[in-house]
C-alpha cells in the first residue's frame, strides 16, 4: 500500500465515530435545516443566475440569441441616458437612506429610553402606515404636494403663500420625501433593537466619570446601536434603488430612476437581455456603494469617540 492510501485510510473516521456522528445532535439538526436552507438558496439563487445568463444573450426581434456577448453592458455603461440614470439613482437611494435613518434614530432612541410601559403602543403606532398598500401611501403623497394638494392649500390659507408652488411635485425632491415616509417604519425597527440591547448601566458608567449626556451618546450608545443603523441604512438603501412606482406617480420626467428603465426594457421596451444587463449593473453599483458608506460609517463613529 503506497504512503497516500495509508494517509487516507488514516484520515477515514472509524465505521463507529461515523455511525455516532450520524445519530448526532449536530446531524440532526443539518438533516432539519437542510431542505429549507436549499429551499431558500434556490428561490434567492436560481433568478439571479437566469438574470445573469440573460444580460449576456441579446434580443434577436422575438427570439433570445445566446450567443455570449458584453454588448448589453458596453451600452448600459457607455449610454448617456443609462449613466444618468445611474447617478441619479444612486444619489437618490443614499439621500433617502441617510434621511430616513437620520429622522428615524430620534424615534427609536425616545421609544427605547423614554417608552416606559407604553413602548409597545408607541411600536404599534410605527407600523401602522405599513397597513396600508404601498400604492395608496405613495398616491397619498401625490395629493399631499400637488398643486391643489393639502399642503399649498394649508400654506395659502395661514397667508405664507399668495399662490400655489408648483416645485412640490414630479421631482426628485418630491420622491425622496415619498420614500423617506414609506421607509421610515422598516428603519426605525432594527434601530429599536440594536438600541434595546444596550447595557444602560454602561451609560450611567460613563456619566459617573464625568461624561455629559451628549459625550456619552457618542461614545457610548451611539457605537453600541450601530449595527442596527447600518441594518437600517441598508434595508432603505437596496430597495428604493429598484423602486420604479414612485418615480413614475410623483417624480415626473425629473425623478426617473434606473429601475424604470429596467421596468421598460422587460415591458414595452421587449429587450430582456439590456435589462438584465442594466439590473446585474445595479447589483454591482449599489452593492459597492453600500459597502463604502458603511465603512464611512464605522470610521465616522470610530473617530467621534
Amino acid at each position: 500500500m503506497t504512503a497516500a492510501a495509508l494517509g487516507a485510510a488514516a484520515d477515514t473516521p472509524p465505521p463507529a465515530r461515523q455511525g455516532r456522528w450520524v445519530r448526532s445532535e449536530e446531524a440532526r439538526g443539518l438533516a432539519m435545516i437542510s431542505p429549507t436552507f436549499l429551499y431558500a438558496l434556490a428561490l434567492l439563487l436560481l433568478p439571479v443566475l437566469t438574470v445573469l445568463a440573460y444580460s449576456f444573450w441579446t434580443q434577436d426581434y422575438l427570439d433570445i440569441d445566446r450567443t455570449f456577448t458584453l454588448e448589453n453592458y458596453r451600452q448600459a455603461l457607455t449610454e448617456p441616458i443609462y449613466r444618468d440614470l445611474f447617478v441619479r439613482s444612486l444619489w437618490i437611494s443614499l439621500v433617502v437612506s441617510v434621511a430616513t435613518v437620520v429622522f428615524s434614530y430620534p424615534i427609536a432612541w425616545f421609544i427605547s429610553f423614554h417608552g416606559g410601559v407604553h413602548r409597545n403602543l408607541w411600536l404599534f403606532l410605527v407600523t401602522v402606515p405599513c397597513w396600508t398598500s404601498y400604492l395608496l401611501r405613495v398616491m397619498s403623497w401625490k395629493v399631499i404636494l400637488g398643486y391643489g394638494g393639502v399642503l399649498n392649500t394649508g400654506l395659502i390659507s395661514l397667508g405664507l403663500i399668495d399662490e400655489p408652488v408648483t416645485s412640490l411635485l414630479y421631482n426628485s425632491n418630491a420622491v425622496v420625501i415619498t420614500l423617506v415616509h414609506s421607509w421610515a417604519a422598516f428603519a426605525i425597527l432594527p434601530i429599536y433593537v440594536s438600541l434595546q440591547k444596550i447595557d444602560r448601566t454602561l451609560i450611567e458608567a460613563a456619566r459617573d466619570l464625568g461624561d455629559s449626556r451628549m459625550r456619552a451618546f457618542f461614545r457610548v450608545t451611539l457605537p453600541l446601536s450601530l449595527p442596527g443603523v447600518v441594518s437600517a441604512f441598508l434595508i432603505v438603501m437596496i430597495p428604493t434603488v429598484g423602486d420604479y412606482v414612485t418615480p413614475r406617480l410623483v417624480g415626473g420626467k425629473d425623478g426617473v430612476m434606473i429601475a424604470t428603465a429596467i421596468q421598460t426594457q422587460f415591458g414595452k421596451g421587449a429587450n430582456w437581455p439590456l435589462g438584465a444587463a442594466l439590473s446585474v449593473t445595479t447589483m454591482v453599483l449599489v452593492s459597492l456603494a453600500a459597502a463604502v458608506v458603511v465603512f464611512a460609517l464605522k470610521f465616522a463613529v470610530r473617530r467621534i469617540r
